[in-house]
């Protein structure tokens, strides 16, 4: 009888264990699915915002003018140090700096979507296109860089201009056809943790904005050190990079095709190590590099562009954008 019992006691925990075995072996297994970070943020800025958005990226002074006279639907946000915004300004313009750029805007009071143009200007164009650039891939397709920057409102804020044109590099250019492009690789590695564009963009523009500019600009003495060390591309028309030249070893990326989509050169970028950009002024290469870098691409732009390294060439050549302190510097007056 003491036999049976014991049987009849450890019958409930063997049927018990069976269950949980059973239950723990027949669970159906959900595989992780591994999210492709890089690959859903880019369908999601091209399906929504186009080619890093669409129209021209940057606003003359001439028209800034205009539009501040005729009181026109025109927002001017001033990103310089706010001790240089003190010392004069664009009538009616706000100083932000630039941690607060991105929520600035979200936040603005009628809509940023309200006005016909948004101005961002800085000291030269640069900091202000590569700003543009960022803002831009988060729907504010209306932002432009004020060309040339405060350079161009008055020759009192005209020095970082007139003082970085130079002939540096006129020797070391060279002519010719342009090597190959990189062979189609992958994306960029992301991670932000998420898994919907949205949320994808808005921490890859966070990270972007709090690394600043800094991160994303190079001179040509760090360039022309180390031509192997970077993966250059020269965004020029080809007329331009065979004849009036390059540096050394750049690969011909023509703006007319559009090349940093992802239906065209976009993955013939390296993701192991930096991409210089350059072009004639430093601005174009700086709104460029700010999409990349959300992107994810450790892509960096040649301050100056060509005017820093070849200007006399490019006024020989009718290059245009050669900067011109007497057809560029308007000598508007301005606020203090």
């Amino acid at each position: 009888m003491k036999h049976v019992n014991k049987r009849l006691w450890l019958l409930p925990l063997l049927l018990t264990t069976g269950i949980i075995a059973c239950s723990d072996s027949d669970d159906p297994v959900v595989p992780q699915v591994e999210v492709n970070e890089a690959e859903v943020l880019i369908n999601y800025v091209e399906s929504a915002f186009g080619y890093n958005t669409h129209g021209g990226f940057v606003i003359k002074a001439t028209d800034v003018r205009t539009n501040v006279v005729t009181n026109a639907n025109q927002y001017v946000i001033d990103i310089r140090a706010p001790a240089d915004y003190a010392n004069g300004h664009i009538e009616g313009a706000v100083n932000v700096t630039w941690a607060n750029l991105a929520s600035h805007l979200q936040a603005m009071s009628p809509a940023a979507s309200s006005y016909d143009v948004i101005v961002l200007a800085c000291y030269s164009g640069q900091t202000a296109a590569f700003a543009t650039g960022v803002v831009r891939a988060m729907g504010f397709e209306n932002v432009k860089s004020l060309k040339w920057g405060m350079s161009s409102w008055h020759e009192d804020f005209s020095g970082p201009w007139v003082g970085n044109r130079s002939n540096s590099r006129a020797t070391q250019f060279v002519t010719g056809s342009s090597p190959a492009k990189n062979t189609t690789g992958d994306y960029p590695v992301l991670n932000t943790g998420f898994d919907d564009g949205p949320s994808i963009l808005e921490a890859r523009v966070n990270a972007v904005l709090a690394e600043g500019f800094g991160a994303a600009k190079i001179s040509n003495t760090d360039v022309f050190g180390n031509l192997t060390g970077h993966y250059i591309v020269n965004y020029w028309p080809t007329n331009l990079y065979e004849n009036t030249g390059h540096v050394p070893g750049a690969v011909q990326y023509d703006p007319g095709t559009t090349p940093f989509k992802s239906n065209t050169f976009l993955k013939t970028l390296p993701t192991d190590q930096p991409v210089v950009i350059y072009c004639y002024t430093g601005q174009t290469s700086a709104y460029l590099t700010g999409y990349l870098r959300v992107l994810g691409y450790d892509a960096r732009s040649l301050l100056y562009g060509a005017n820093g390294m070849i200007w006399d060439k490019m006024v020989a050549d009718g290059v245009a954008n050669a900067f011109d302190p007497g057809h560029d510097i308007m000598n508007y007056d301005y606020a203090f």
